[in-house]
């Protein structure tokens, strides 16, 4: 991770006051898709997930806070610049709540039966996948949530990226896929299955932009032949 410009005070507090606002709509989304689906609080299942995910983020936060509160800045921009992708997170959305409303009605009606033992490896695997994420965080300063080039980015080709190019998206699969059956539903799979496929979407899209505007990224891409899983694609 190179070192980002330092922030000034208010700058900071400003900073801290917005992660804020965007943490507090975490409880209030999984209340709102989850919780009110279920049509029950008496759902475990929905205070670990909500755990595995929170925690975490606020030790991240306070990391970066500390030593890259620049990264944390380009993390809150959620405006994408480019058409393809503003497409591509209308159509996602819909399907990303779908894997979380379908849980909770899951719940209410009792379709599945997923073991305790199952829930809590997919709580741990989830915690691998989001363990990737700060180490890509770590590694690349300008991970930003859009698409975009920023001013002085260059082209990251060592640790995870030298074995995959977007190894932040192969933590997001490992997080979010399996997320359906951390709140005990097989059902909530179905919608989720097709995240990876807007992800593919998502990743083409974002290469053909890198391509054009961030010097270097032709040869990298060369060099590191696989996007998302090794071996694979």
């Amino acid at each position: 991770m190179e070192p980002s410009s330092k922030m000034t005070l208010a700058e900071k507090k400003a900073l801290v006051k917005n992660m804020i606002i965007k943490f507090s709509f975490v409880p209030l989304f999984i209340a709102i898709f989850t919780l009110l689906p279920a049509g029950t609080l008496n759902y475990w299942q929905v205070y670990a997930y909500f755990g595995v995910i929170l925690i975490p983020m606020l030790f991240v936060l306070r990391y970066f806070l500390k030593n890259d509160p620049r990264f944390l800045e380009r993390r809150t921009r959620v405006a994408e610049k480019e058409k393809e992708q503003k497409l591509i997170q209308w159509i996602n959305l819909p399907i990303f709540i779908s894997a979380f409303i379908v849980p909770g009605l899951d719940r209410r009606f009792g379709w599945s039966d997923v073991p305790v033992e199952v829930i809590i490896i997919t709580d741990v695997v989830i915690l691998g996948g989001y363990l990737i994420i700060f180490l890509v965080f770590r590694q690349n300063s300008y991970a930003s949530r859009i698409i975009e080039v920023d001013k002085g980015q260059k082209v990251i080709t060592t640790g995870l990226y030298a074995w995959v190019r977007h190894p932040m998206y192969l933590g997001v699969l490992i997080m979010y896929l399996p997320t359906p059956l951390a709140l005990g539903s097989y059902w909530g799979l179905i919608p989720m299955a097709f995240l990876p496929v807007s992800l593919v979407f998502r990743i083409l899209n974002e290469e053909k932009v890198l391509s054009e505007n961030l010097e270097g990224y032709k040869e990298y891409c060369i060099k590191t032949r696989y996007r998302l899983i090794p071996y694979v694609w």
